[in-house]
């Protein structure tokens, strides 16, 4: 089994990447951390027990340090756990500097259960190629190991949705001050009705935005969205 540290200091989110790992075979939840100080303390715990942390699940944006600091720091240590990075981080400095420090995976939130599965799938794909190789290796046996720590395909959202619109619908959904409704977030992005409430159910899905039920106007009552903070 595979054992991971999910480190997010979003309680929902949290929960849900360790959901997502229940439903994956060969992974098992070691601890949940909300501080890069915890994660820390979980991972030299476990080791200094002999039941080490093979995977780090990095969030970036931490109250106490980054999680690239974090990542830096065990890399500095010399501590052997392999990380992904799972953030809504996105800059191109960010991803060049968790590649520099090691990072296998970097996955940008928000995302579904089929993008979760394909990247930890890779990583233990990858891990078992490790277990199985020889201690000389030819360049393509090199080859071969090195290419299986990347996904061979972008990530999987449901059918229908884009990630350019996805983008959209979670920053306005994130800046705005009041739950929107799907109309109302459709008429400001310029989407339909029914399109906006697709987007709306997935981050739902997912767990970064929660519903509600409005009332106001006679007959039924609407559902409003709201991102979770």
């Amino acid at each position: 089994m595979i054992s991971v540290l999910v480190v997010d200091d979003e309680p929902l989110a949290a929960e849900a990447h360790s959901r997502y790992l229940g439903r994956l075979d060969g992974f098992v939840v070691a601890g949940v951390a909300a501080t890069a100080r915890d994660a820390m303390a979980q991972i030299l715990t476990a080791r200094a027990q002999g039941s080490p942390i093979d995977l780090v699940l990095l969030d970036f944006t931490l109250p106490d340090a980054s999680g690239l600091d974090l990542a830096r720091s065990l890399r500095a240590a010399r501590i052997d756990v392999d990380v992904i990075a799972i953030t809504a981080v996105r800059q191109t400095q960010s991803v060049q500097a968790a590649l520099a420090v090691g990072v296998m995976q970097y996955l940008i939130k928000p995302f579904g259960f089929a993008a979760f599965r394909e990247k930890l799938e890779h990583y233990s794909r990858y891990r078992a190629q490790l277990g199985q190789s020889v201690s000389s290796p030819t360049q393509q046996e090199v080859d071969d190991l090195l290419s299986s720590r990347r996904s061979a395909s972008p990530s999987s959202l449901p059918k229908g949705l884009t990630a350019t619109t996805l983008d959209s619908v979670s920053a306005r959904l994130r800046s705005a001050t009041t739950p929107r409704s799907a109309s109302e977030l459709g008429s400001e992005l310029e989407l339909s009705r029914v399109t906006a409430r697709r987007y709306l159910e997935h981050l739902s899905d997912i767990g970064l935005a929660a519903r509600s039920q409005r009332y106001g106007s006679p007959g039924r009552p609407e559902v409003a969205y709201a991102w979770r903070r």
